[in-house]
């Protein structure tokens, strides 16, 4: 059931000659994990910050709880935000950092200490409360931060690139924590990011953004899977493209003819597409799968020789030469035992099999 709380309808916001955001329409429903994710200069700090209510709408109108926020200011809006660079205040320790918003909502003495134990013990610093803030790294002054947004009980808390100031391990440490503290409170969170992989990791539903457009909502599994667009395909992970033209097309299967791939033979998609028309053929690294012995005559195989190769730890990337191809085709395998950088020497014969079900067939205009 749609229950929204944010409505973007019709918005636009433009700086002077320039459109920041052009006519975008969208619902975020109640108790979502809502990220907006995009290049630099997309538009989506200038979306959230909209929400907030520190710039004002060129055209269109913003929806919070249904109710309309054009007139509303942002100190009187039922939202609270945390930036990427912690702001909280270093002559405060921990205590006052959480209650400093609280300095108006006419609690008692009592109650205001048992919201911000309770805000403690959510943001898991319980017994910090005495600290300064130079007493406390990076991880727990964001923690800190958040305690002091959602200590206020908004029904939505905007977060923009909170996480980005954080070193990798940490990052990654406060993602998990981030996304269970969104599922423990039931709050709806919107979420503006340009890492790709922390959306894909905190979201139940993600809205790609480019020049100031919404080019598609979904699912992380969606947006990943089945992109709408090039676009999509391209900046959601890595993605190997092949030019190619539609042969045949049935509710169930699609048969694409590409000079790199050979026929390529496709089952689940989800595009609309008629014989003659061109098309991208796009697979995912992960999803072509590296033979080293002839395997003979069968479908979605090509052969090409290896290539560059790179040991990521985790895993191994490496670049496929194919003989109709000018760029290489990138590869990657999760090093289950050991290295395929390691295994597999530069001009080694490799065939290359990708299931039909792996495969995203996109328009190419």
């Amino acid at each position: 059931m749609s229950d929204p709380i944010i409505s973007f309808q019709a918005v636009s916001k433009r700086f002077g000659q320039v459109t920041a955001v052009d006519n975008t329409s969208f619902d975020i429903q109640r108790g979502e994990f809502f990220s907006l994710l995009g290049p630099s200069g997309c538009g989506k700090t200038t979306l959230l910050r909209m929400v907030a209510g520190f710039e004002v709408p060129s055209a269109g109108e913003i929806m919070i709880d249904g109710q309309p926020m054009s007139a509303t200011p942002p100190n009187h809006r039922p939202v609270n935000m945390v930036f990427q660079n912690y702001a909280i205040f270093p002559h405060l320790n921990v205590r006052n950092n959480i209650a400093f918003g609280m300095r108006k909502a006419g609690l008692t003495r009592a109650e205001l200490d048992k919201r911000i134990d309770e805000a403690l013990e959510l943001i898991k610093l319980p017994g910090y409360g005495s600290r300064g803030a130079d007493e406390l790294s990076g991880g727990q002054r964001q923690r800190v931060a958040l305690a002091r947004a959602l200590i206020k009980q908004p029904k939505v808390l905007l977060l923009d690139e909170p996480l980005g100031a954080l070193d990798k391990k940490l990052r990654e440490q406060m993602q998990i924590e981030l996304r269970q503290l969104q599922q423990q409170i039931g709050i709806t969170f919107l979420f503006v990011t340009h890492d790709q992989e922390e959306a894909l990791t905190l979201s139940d539903r993600i809205a790609v953004m480019s020049e100031g457009a919404v080019m598609e909502i979904a699912s992380p599994g969606q947006l990943y899977e089945s992109p709408g667009s090039p676009f999509v395909a391209d900046f959601i992970g890595s993605m190997n493209f092949f030019e190619g033209e539609i042969l045949s097309s049935t509710d169930s299967a699609i048969t694409v003819q590409t000079s790199a791939l050979g026929t390529v033979n496709v089952t689940d998609s989800d595009a609309q597409m008629t014989a003659g028309q061109k098309a991208w053929v796009a697979i995912r690294p992960e999803k072509m799968q590296p033979v080293f012995s002839d395997p003979g005559e069968r479908a979605n195989t090509t052969s090409g020789t290896m290539g560059p190769s790179a040991y990521l730890g985790d895993r191994s990337h490496f670049y496929v030469h194919l003989p109709q191809r000018e760029d290489p085709v990138l590869v990657a395998l999760q090093n289950l035992e050991r290295s395929m950088a390691q295994l597999h020497k530069p001009n080694q014969p490799v065939w290359l099999q990708w299931a039909s079900d792996a495969v995203v067939v996109l328009p190419r205009d």
